[in-house]
Parts: C-alpha cells; structure tokens; sequence
C-alpha cells in the first residue's frame, strides 16, 4: 500500500458536479479511501468481464450494428474509468515525500 506523508492528492474514481474531477488529500486510511478503492476494483473487475464479452460479440458473425455500436460505447466508458484508475495510482506512485509501507 503507498502512503504519503505529504498529503497529495488522490483522484477518485467518481466525477462530481458538471463532471469536474473529485480529489481527496489524507494518508489512505480512512472511510472514502477504502471506498475510492472498493470503487475501482468494481471498475477493473467490469472491465475485464466487458473485454470477454467484447471477445465473443466479435467472433459473433451474426453480430448486428446496433450490438457493436453498444459494446463500442460501454468499452469507452470503462476505457475511461480504466485511465482514471491509471492517472491516480501513477499520480500517487511518482509524489514527492512518497513512503511505501507493507501492507
């Protein structure tokens, strides 16, 4: 687990009003952390089962438009969510007065 003792920022996995993105400073412990983390293995978890069902509607050749045109949309949402994900823990990873601790 990576905590810091300069309380950077952490992106959330959740926009709030008018999309704008929501941060939270603290150490990693508390209640909306565990959340943020909760959130995001929900997400990866959707991703990965979206990417198996992507797999098969493709080797579907009675796939309609329509289909693809809806798994196209759902694979960039979560490839959103994924890049959230990314920007956070690579944010987190590269902050100055960074501590790694085990968990």
């Amino acid at each position: 687990m990576i905590r810091h003792t300069a309380e950077a920022p952490r992106l959330l996995p959740w926009t709030g009003a008018e999309g704008k993105p929501c941060y939270l400073v603290g150490d990693g412990l508390g209640y909306v952390s565990r959340l943020a983390d909760n959130v995001e293995s929900v997400q990866l978890g959707m991703a990965a089962a979206l990417l198996d069902h992507t797999d098969d509607l493709l080797s579907d050749r009675s796939a309609t438009p329509e289909q693809l045109r809806y798994v196209i949309a759902r694979l960039a949402e979560s490839l959103r969510d994924v890049h959230r994900i990314a920007r956070s823990r690579g944010a987190r990873h590269t902050a100055p007065g960074r501590v790694d601790h085990p968990e």
